[in-house]
């Protein structure tokens, strides 16, 4: 699984660290940081990630 960000729409919200807190996180300086290959067992993390991201910025490509 791959996952990509458009970090030109994503306004660093965090619900996606919420949502699957091993892939993303945000650091010291409020942006978002992201495990770009996450194992394929977080699958449904990061799906739930996508789904509750408020501007649709998380891609998930197999």
């Amino acid at each position: 699984m791959k996952v990509t960000v458009d970090l030109d729409r994503c306004q660093d919200h965090g619900q996606c660290a919420i949502a699957a807190p091993e892939v993303f996180r945000i650091n010291d300086e409020g942006r978002l940081e992201f495990d770009g290959e996450p194992a394929d067992e977080l699958r449904e993390a990061v799906e739930e990630a996508a789904d509750v991201c408020p501007v649709q910025a998380i891609l998930i490509e197999d």
